[in-house]
């Protein structure tokens, strides 16, 4: 028996090559593979495996320190980890959201639901505005179906159908006297495509914060003016198409900062809680006078060039420190980092300009000051009751390689501890206000000259933040819709009984996506007939 199947005749010999021959695979060529790309990249599957994937390229920026925020930590941590650091630094991980492949991804996001949201949106208006289909000839084929016998001729019964559908938020066609087409539910869609439109604007005011957005963070003590050019700020993280040398002028005076601590103790736990942090302030814009304002955690300062927050705050002890002739090496408030509810706080003071070696000190500042063999020196109260400076110093080079420091640590890698009195290994200082201490060596001394409170402001520029607001509340009630809504089409027959005085009607539903209710939607529409007089 012959195993060849082809047909036999001229039209198969057309179509089929002669035996061996080789078989003509069909081609795309360029506008074909264009064309299958596109498709790939806009369909709906690829726009949420990239929403993860963007998602997943976000955890380095939570999980590894970014340069933009802080680059003292940064080298830091490259420096502690000298195999995986400098290759992890090429990659981009310690600039996450200004890398090129997290811009890659949030860019092929952003065209993705684009290309996704675009013809569904055109396909969606036709709908809307297109009539319900005819009704189909058999209702009992539907998956919702009753049919019921009530009084009344048809053309009243249909009258009163339409009007149920009608109450019930149907939009209506009829396209002969004996059926009604009815449908509801487009809002789903619509929803559905707020949704998708508002990540689109979600993405576009991320974008548009990103790179014309900045921010910015300073340590102001009570006394001392802000001014809003770059060379104040304490730590900048410009966005990509910022001018930081044209900065909008303005200028911030920290005129008192008043804090107000729990002083009983209630049985709560509440003993030195605070209560209330207040920066008064007098702002003075490029133009106009100045004026008094007063900024609260969650009352900020719009200064038309960006907006102050009231982040944190803490103390500042004013010290000054003078060589052995007597000249003035250091004398400044510097800032201490509260480490607990009590204001225990931890800093540096430098003194680059000590000779013949630079001079830094480390240690605590305590509000309400305690030492003890268990805790060491610590803070009973975070109101300054009892204020002390608890210091050790060292001699050497500060910066040593001028990578970037915190200004709350001491880089002690080419530094020595001076000797303490009585062959101690290290010296240890302990100063109240007004206190001075000669240090061993002739290397002058330090003065405790007092206490100043300052403020931790932030102030940012977010072009987008309104645009984002908006689009993240359109994409929440876009997808309550989407969930609230139901697609539901319902069609109606009648027909005369065999009494005159009676009609036959018979509904019919169709549910687009799995909806268990409908069943119940079509007995109560043909039931409320039955009960309309």
């Amino acid at each position: 028996m012959s195993t060849d199947q082809r047909p036999t005749g001229p039209a198969s010999d057309a179509h089929w090559p002669a035996s061996g021959g080789p078989v003509t695979q069909p081609r795309l060529g360029l506008v074909g593979w264009l064309r299958f790309v596109w498709r790939q990249l806009t369909s709906m599957r690829t726009a949420l495996l990239l929403l993860l994937l963007l998602t997943v390229a976000a955890v380095p920026g939570g999980t590894f320190p970014q340069r933009s925020i802080d680059a003292a930590r940064t080298a830091q941590w490259i420096t502690d980890h000298p195999t995986t650091g400098p290759v992890l630094d090429r990659l981009g991980f310690f600039e996450v959201y200004a890398s090129p492949w997290f811009a890659a991804i949030y860019l092929l996001l952003f065209v993705s639901l684009i290309g996704c949201v675009a013809p569904r949106s055109r396909i969606h208006w036709r709908q809307v505005r297109a009539r319900p289909p005819r009704a189909p000839r058999r209702l009992d084929r539907l998956g919702a179906h009753r049919e019921l016998e009530i009084d009344g001729h048809p053309d009243e019964v249909r009258e009163r159908l339409r009007t149920t559908l009608r109450r019930r938020r149907y939009r209506i066609h009829a396209y002969d006297d004996a059926t009604l087409s009815a449908e509801k539910g487009h809002l789903r869609e619509t929803g559905n495509l707020v949704f998708h439109l508002a990540l689109i604007g979600v993405l576009v005011g991320v974008a548009w914060g990103h790179l014309l957005g900045w921010k910015g963070d300073v340590i102001l003590p009570v006394g001392q003016t802000f001014a809003n050019t770059l060379s104040r700020y304490d730590t900048f993280s410009p966005g990509p198409m910022v001018d930081v040398n044209h900065l909008d002028p303005f200028t911030l005076t920290l005129d008192e900062f008043a804090v107000s601590f729990e002083t009983k103790d209630r049985g709560r736990g509440q003993f030195g809680a605070p209560r209330d942090f207040t920066a008064t302030t007098r702002f003075t814009p490029a133009s106009g006078p100045a004026r008094e304002v007063d900024i609260k955690v969650n009352h900020p300062l719009e200064t038309g060039g960006g907006t102050v927050f009231l982040l944190g705050n803490g103390y500042a002890p004013h010290v000054t420190v003078k060589s052995a002739d007597g000249r003035v090496l250091y004398s400044d408030a510097t800032p201490f980092l509260a480490q607990d509810n009590n204001y225990t706080s931890v800093g540096a003071i430098k003194v680059p300009g000590a000779q013949p070696d630079q001079l830094g000190f480390a240690g605590f500042f305590l509000p309400t000051g305690v030492i003890d063999q268990q805790q060491g020196p610590h803070s009973v109260f975070p109101d300054a009751l009892d204020p002390q400076l608890a210091l050790t110093a060292f001699s050497g080079t500060l910066f040593p390689g001028g990578a970037p420091q915190s200004v709350y640590t001491l880089d002690t890698a080419q530094m020595t501890a001076l000797p303490g009195k009585d062959g101690a290994d290290q010296l240890r200082i302990l100063l109240h206000p007004g206190d001075t201490y000669d240090l061993p060596g002739g290397r002058g001394s330090i003065t405790f000259d007092g206490v100043e409170r300052f403020a931790g402001l932030s102030i940012r520029t977010d072009p987008g933040k309104t645009l984002t607001l908006v689009s993240a509340l359109l994409a929440l009630a876009g997808l309550v819709l989407s969930f609230v809504v139901r697609r539901r089409r319902v069609f109606v027959r009648v027909r005369p009984a065999d009494d005159p005085a009676r009609t036959v009607v018979a509904v019919g539903g169709l549910a687009k996506d799995d909806d268990t209710a409908m069943d119940d939607e079509v007995a109560d529409i043909i039931l409320s007939v039955k009960a309309t007089p």
